[in-house]
């Protein structure tokens, strides 16, 4: 399972003249806050990833004074600083030491907006797997030709061939560090299309939203679409009875029984692009049955399952009181237990949440009556297989501006 994430965030940016003279390209405003922010709040809302390393050259003091240290999530933020440009291969091998064996590397230019951990799922022997960017128009971008998985060769920009193109994120072997050669070196130059000679380079089309910052009317469009772009319709998941059998307070994982076709759901809300939140009473706190400590557990480790087949969810919720607890500090009425709206409306707080478009799915009055109370839909699920009937209930993603 992949642990580490790398951004490529050394580059000049030459192409945005003046703009890039004293502050890094990443870390431009684009929508209220650096573009960096954005992409690091991306990788890190899959709470897989342990570590976000950021590889910097030009202006790297500041991205190394505004991150290194830092926290978002799961994953710490650290900073390896170039001592000279040394091009996006270059930066991995001046970094070698710093690299996992296997990690997810971004461009830190692009924002593309899929299912990162389907990348990773799929990911095979290849030293190199990489998304792609299905049915881009016009000539700006490369296209990649592929026979099935296999990455057959790279057209250069303005040919008119047709095919998807490099989308910049890619999973990668620490192995690929020793093919750079003599630097700087660069990736999509030098290594890329020697592998994809040697058929030792794979990758994945995807259809979500796509923009480089790298010139000036891109980077303008950014600045207009990408928050709008950031909001997602949600699906909210009670636990218990949903996503796994009631078996009465659970908190132990080797307990704990998926329904059928339940992680298989919570992919399908990814990879069609929206939030997956869970929201779940857990009065066995409150009743001295499990501490929280307990709850975090269980739901890390659910995490790790879903993540195996490329399924995450945003966020956990629970309350864990009840107005009949023996453990005092959790003995209240809360607006968080359902039927109340807490958890849901804390969520809608926090997330960047399209609400209209929004369901909650439970198997108990008190789910349906919290979304009612919240401003959603509820759906009551009568058991069975769980993506078959998430699937009838896929929200669609308004259009944007709608």
């Amino acid at each position: 399972m992949l642990r580490q994430a790398v951004i490529l965030v050394g580059g000049l940016g030459t192409r945005l003249g003046e703009r890039t003279k004293t502050v890094p390209k990443p870390m431009l405003p684009v929508g209220g806050r650096p573009f960096l922010d954005t992409l690091i709040d991306e990788v890190a809302r899959y709470d897989v990833f342990e570590e976000i390393l950021l590889l910097a050259g030009h202006k790297a003091e500041i991205i190394h004074a505004h991150y290194e240290g830092t926290v978002r999530g799961r994953a710490r933020i650290n900073v390896s600083l170039e001592p000279a440009p040394l091009g996006t291969a270059g930066a991995l091998v001046h970094a070698k030491d710093l690299l996992q064996e296997r990690f997810l590397l971004l461009n830190g230019d692009s924002f593309f907006d899929f299912n990162i951990l389907d990348l990773a799922a799929r990911a095979n022997a290849s030293p190199v797997h990489m998304a792609l960017r299905a049915d881009v128009v016009g000539d700006r971008y490369g296209r990649v030709l592929l026979d099935g998985d296999r990455v057959r060769s790279f057209i250069a920009p303005g040919q008119g061939a047709t095919g998807p193109v490099n989308a910049g994120v890619y999973v990668l072997d620490r192995s690929i560090v020793g093919r750079a050669g003599a630097l700087p070196a660069s990736l999509e130059q030098d290594i890329f299309p020697a592998l994809a000679a040697a058929g030792a380079m794979s990758g994945t089309p995807y259809r979500g939203y796509f923009i480089d910052i790298g010139i000036p009317e891109d980077l303008a469009r950014a600045d207009i679409e990408l928050n709008e772009r950031l909001r997602r319709p949600a699906v909210f998941f009670d636990r218990d009875g949903v996503l796994n059998h009631d078996s009465g307070y659970t908190f132990e994982a080797s307990k704990l029984r998926w329904i059928e076709g339940a992680r298989e759901a919570v992919k399908a809300v990814n990879d069609a692009g929206c939030f997956a939140f869970v929201v779940t009473n857990q009065s066995g706190v409150a009743r001295g049955f499990y501490e929280e400590s307990h709850v975090h557990a269980l739901h890390r480790w659910m995490a790790d399952e879903m993540a195996a087949i490329g399924a995450h969810i945003d966020a956990f919720e629970y309350c864990p009181d009840h107005p009949d607890g023996i453990i005092e500090r959790y003995r209240r009425l809360s607006q968080r237990r359902k039927p109340g709206p807490g958890m849901i409306t804390d969520l809608l707080g926090r997330f960047p949440v399209h609400a209209e478009a929004s369901v909650v799915i439970g198997d108990k009055a008190s789910d349906l009556d919290a979304a009612q109370a919240a401003g959603l839909k509820g759906h009551l699920f009568p058991g069975g297989n769980l993506e078959t009937f998430v699937r009838h209930l896929l929200p669609q993603r308004p259009a944007p501006g709608a």
